[in-house]
């Protein structure tokens, strides 16, 4: 019994470990910040004060913290769950355009169904998108063995060009002046869930699909399957497991959740698809999923907070005459001190492990010498 309750809460211990190092790397990374708005010659208190007043002033600037933090928790648990199976997806970016153009199809042509039609449409249109341009990513990989990395960035640029062309050409909107599409009615916007908000439906989804992927994690066949890949690819296919389809699998689900969250742009902020529709969601979404510790649950806090720093950057220019960029520089050193605690995980484990095969060998040697002596 005790045995099974130390089974049970080892992954919890686990979890709040990595809570406890996520905070420990954006700490450090505010720190860091501190020390460069100083060197400028201007209050790091003041301008914290300020990113905090931005985030979390009033209800509008919750809000639009909140609404800024739904896309990057969409992408961000996708990419936790390619990042599980050691599929390193840098196409998010590139992912939310395509989402965001199919949902966006789906609202010009089909807006004017009833919205409990076209909403799931729209949404469904948006996953796809994402994972069939995910996928072309994923099938390189798996059957020419192409790095996906350099495959992901490069499809990034193809979708943005390709929407580019798209809201130049055949879909612009013939009233506008600029490049867009023409609005999609109202039964294809997600609702607007407080009044005189922007915060809409699309932010429960990202809540919801959140908590469904981390239990589809650690609950679930696949869940058990991908995390086998992406420890031992050698060892999951000695015990059956098919490596390849387990990485395509997880491969188009993280472009599936780039989709939506591409839809909930389109769909939830702007109702038309934009030049410029994802602002760099996709990058930071990698933020988001590392500082998570790729728990797909977790990029509720790490997506919550770097929107914060996002929505605050303005009223830190403002308010502290603090540059937007110093947000910017604060994000990537969440980032660099995240990997450089895998770094330093990864050597300590590997030191630990020497040590066990040390002492373990010491200890055969040992048992054998008594058993030589004993004989004689």
């Amino acid at each position: 019994m005790l045995a099974k309750l130390g089974k049970t809460a080892q992954p919890w211990r686990d979890w709040l470990v990595q809570f406890g190092m996520a905070l420990l790397a954006v700490a450090l990374a505010l720190l860091v910040g501190a020390v460069i708005i100083l060197l400028m010659g201007e209050s790091p208190v003041a301008a914290y004060r300020a990113i905090l007043y931005g985030a979390f002033g009033n209800i509008n600037n919750l809000s639009e913290t909140v609404v800024k933090a739904a896309p990057l928790v969409l992408a961000g648990a996708g990419l936790a769950i390619a990042y599980r199976a050691n599929m390193w997806n840098i196409g998010a970016e590139g992912q939310i355009y395509v989402g965001g153009m199919a949902a966006i199809c789906v609202g010009l042509y089909l807006g004017d169904l009833p919205a409990v039609i076209v909403l799931p449409l729209a949404a469904l249109a948006g996953f796809i998108g994402g994972a069939l341009w995910a996928g072309i990513a994923g099938i390189l990989k798996v059957r020419l063995g192409i790095d996906e990395v350099i495959n992901t960035i490069m499809l990034n640029y193809i979708a943005a060009l390709g929407v580019n062309w798209l809201i130049h050409g055949p879909l612009k909107d013939p009233a506008a002046g600029f490049p867009r599409t023409a609005m999609i009615p109202i039964n294809a916007q997600l609702p607007i869930l407080i009044p005189r908000t922007r915060l809409h439906l699309g932010v429960v989804m990202a809540i919801v699909l959140a908590v469904l992927l981390q239990w589809i994690l650690w609950r679930t066949s696949l869940g058990y399957r991908i995390r086998a890949v992406g420890q031992n690819k050698t060892a999951a296919r000695y015990g059956g497991i098919n490596v390849g389809r387990t990485m395509m699998i997880a491969m188009l689900i993280s472009g599936g959740m780039a989709g939506l969250a591409g839809m909930n742009q389109t769909n939830g902020l702007h109702f038309r698809m934009l030049q410029d529709i994802s602002g760099g969601i996709g990058f930071t979404a990698i933020a988001v999923a590392l500082l998570a510790g790729n728990q797909p649950i977790a990029t509720l806090l790490s997506g919550f907070i770097l929107a914060a720093l996002d929505v605050g950057a303005n009223a830190m220019q403002i308010r502290a005459h603090v540059p937007i960029e110093v947000v910017k520089i604060i994000q990537g050193l969440v980032i660099l001190f995240v990997v450089g605690r895998e770094y330093f995980n990864r050597r300590i484990l590997a030191r630990r492990r020497s040590l066990a095969e040390r002492q373990e060998h010491e200890e055969k040697r040992r048992a054998e010498t008594a058993g030589l002596e004993s004989a004689s």
